[in-house]
């Protein structure tokens, strides 16, 4: 069933055009991915399909009764409001229910004691009205979730991060990452039919997007999302469209799968286009050498060849992707083998309720050449630790050593190192000063930075903007060991692929946090996970790091296995214990894979069902089935029974993920 559909849907502002007759439809049911660079118009063309800008040219349609639920990179919350507030607000129509409810109720007990005292056992027709009433209205308090949307907000504020000393905060008082994060929480609330995500995943650590992943997979409506988040896309989507040059075009598949596809279709139009214009050029030739003989037969034969030539369908030749960023990082000089080494590092902060303590036991020992990625819930002072190396923050216990020759690059995902008063040209010019304009604009000219665009102040730059110039302020610095906090969160696809093949070219060491999967997949040689008791480390990519954690089980670490192997053996008391809790970590593991094998179980479920619906709903459809009365009722209400049981089988998958969370 098609949801929405468009058609030569054009949107220019002034005489720059952004889309330009576009075609495209959306099934009930499809979960596609919207790529590009950015500016490519992928945000606009989500705000003319909810309505909130107008198009030039062309129309789309939008299935009838289709709720719109939009995820906009900007929220409109009241920031006097608190977060329980926010929540709330989305279930009004429910509270409001339940307090008439709560009306009737003492109606009714108001007026059946009246009738009570007053001895009088007849039929009181306002009493049956009344619990006719409340009847009616408890069914439908049921149906629309009226018993359960308070534990559903506990739910998912908890899976956004929001613990409930959270609740009573104003949102005025919320970070911007946290923002949206209640924004996706309130929107997934509300499971509208067709659900709009302009950069979901921004600001989210690692465990927050594996949930997001799971429901995302398991929701029943039809998903359109804007991403930068190659891994992501890979985990959602089954559809992508790729705006590119004010075109749309459309791929089955995953974002790896739309990848391939592109790269063959692109080699195969450039291998036509090449094959046809050496055609052309063999046909010109002969038709010269046919007009210099000065023959009237081969004159005729000329002016045949000229024709057929005329009447060629011309290949365009295939326009050139959007300009790239060209990064090369190199070090000035090379810094010794051991670059840095930490021991027993601790930090905590004081803040309105208290000391915040953010970790402690942190070690480490980086040499030359590694590449370790830093991961880690959201405020566990993953930033603070990056500080701490470069001298700007003291830690509480502790100390850090610098290698012989280090020469730190840092970016900042806060862009605070910049000059916001500054041109783009005087922000390189204050820092490099015996670089000439000329040479300067040169290399802007590198990070897309072209004509008057280097004569914008940086205050008025895009994130994507600041991420290229303080990239490129990096680049240019020449430092052996480069500490990166968060460097792909503003670049679009294009721009991340060549800054980590620039990275993987760099000679000298790495130190960076991510929560980008897919560059954590390329670039690390070396996964460290922060805690608040200190840093685990893992050989080798995101994948890996993922299995090992998975074959460890919530209730041991690797550290502490390799701890295990080296302690003495314990007094027998000491060994009760021990096997006490060995036992309590065998009990927790098995009562987990329980769990997992009825998750699955439900999710085949759910697959199976979400299959038959689709398939009595096609049924529906037949001529021979809905001009047969008896036959479409039949069906219709297997229909009835096949969503209903679709919904007790969502709860218990939603209970059994809670239920794993917690653990």
């Amino acid at each position: 069933m098609i949801l929405l559909s468009a058609t030569n849907l054009t949107k220019m502002y002034g005489i720059t055009p952004i889309l330009t007759g576009i075609s495209f439809h959306i099934n009930k049911g499809d979960r596609i991915g919207i790529v590009g660079v950015n500016g490519a118009g992928k945000s606009t063309l989500l705000n003319i399909l909810t309505g909130e800008l107008k198009h030039d040219e062309g129309d789309f349609f939008l299935a009838a009764d289709t709720t719109i639920g939009y995820l906009k990179q900007k929220d409109n919350f009241d920031a006097r409001g608190t977060v329980y507030e926010e929540m709330m607000n989305i279930f009004r129509p429910l509270i409001d229910m339940e307090a008439e409810m709560e009306q009737l109720s003492a109606e009714i007990a108001r007026l059946t004691e009246e009738q009570h005292s007053h001895h009088d056992d007849k039929v009181n027709p306002e009493i049956e009205r009344l619990l006719h009433r409340f009847d009616d209205m408890t069914a439908e308090f049921d149906r629309r979730g009226g018993y359960s949307y308070k534990s559903e907000i506990h739910g998912i504020l908890k899976s956004m991060a929001f613990t409930p000393d959270y609740y009573d905060k104003p949102v005025g008082l919320l970070s911007g990452g946290e923002r949206t994060r209640l924004a996706l929480a309130a929107l997934l609330l509300q499971k509208p039919d067709l659900l709009l995500l302009d950069e979901p995943t921004n600001h989210l650590d690692i465990g927050t997007l594996k949930w997001l992943e799971q429901y995302l997979k398991s929701y029943t409506g039809t998903i359109v999302l804007i991403s930068h988040d190659r891994y992501f896309l890979d985990q959602t989507v089954n559809r992508i469209f790729d705006i590119e040059l004010h075109k749309l075009t459309c791929y089955d598949g995953n974002y790896t799968q739309y990848t391939e596809k592109k790269k063959m279709l692109a080699a195969d139009a450039l291998k036509r286009y090449e094959a046809q214009q050496e055609e052309i050029r063999k046909q010109e030739d002969i038709i010269r050498k046919f007009k210099e003989r000065g023959t009237e037969k081969l004159a005729k034969r000329a002016q045949s060849r000229e024709k057929r030539l005329a009447h060629m369908e011309i290949l365009d030749k295939p326009q050139q992707l959007n300009a790239k960023l060209k990064i090369r990082f190199k070090e000035n000089v090379s810094s010794g083998n051991d670059v840095l080494y930490g021991e027993d590092l601790s930090k905590s902060f004081r803040d309105e309720t208290g000391v915040r303590h953010l970790f402690s036991g942190v070690n480490f020992d980086i040499k030359r050449g590694e590449r370790i990625c830093m991961v880690g819930p959201n405020g566990v002072g993953k930033t603070s630790l990056l500080k701490i190396i470069l001298g700007q923050l003291e830690p509480d216990s502790g100390y850090v050593r610098i290698g012989h020759n280090v020469d730190f690059g840092y970016y900042d995902q806060e862009q605070q190192l910049l000059n916001n008063s500054n041109t783009v040209l005087d922000e390189l010019h204050n820092t490099y000063r015996l670089y000439t304009e000329t040479e300067l604009r040169s290399l802007l000219g590198r990070f897309l930075f072209r004509g008057e665009d280097v004569f914008k102040y940086v205050g008025d730059l895009s994130g994507g903007e600041k991420a290229r110039l303080s990239l490129l302020k990096i680049m240019m610095s020449g430092a052996n060991c480069l500490l990166m906090d968060e460097p792909t969160n503003h670049l679009d696809i294009a721009s991340k692929e060549v800054f980590e093949d620039a990275l993987l070219e760099f000679p000298g060491t790495l130190f960076v946090i991510s929560h980008d999967r897919y560059f954590l997949n390329k670039i690390s040689t070396k996964i460290v996970e922060l805690s608040d008791s200190g840093l685990t480390h893992y050989a080798g990519g995101y994948d890996y790091y993922l299995e090992k954690k998975e074959s460890i089980g919530s209730g041991k670490s690797y550290l502490n296995e390799m701890a295990q192997a080296t302690t003495p053996v314990p007094s027998n008391s000491s060994k009760e214990k021990r096997a006490m809790e060995r036992q309590a970590v065998k009990d927790q593991q098995a009562q987990r894979r329980r769990l997992e094998r009825q998750m699955a179980k439900a999710e085949e479920d759910i697959a199976r069902l979400e299959e038959e619906i689709a398939e009595l709903e096609g049924q529906l459809c037949l001529e021979e089935i809905y001009t047969d009365f008896q036959k479409s009722a039949e069906i219709s209400e297997k229909l009835e029974s096949s969503k209903s049981e679709l919904e007790t089988t969502y709860t218990l998958w939603m209970e059994l993920q809670d239920q794993l969370g917690e653990m």
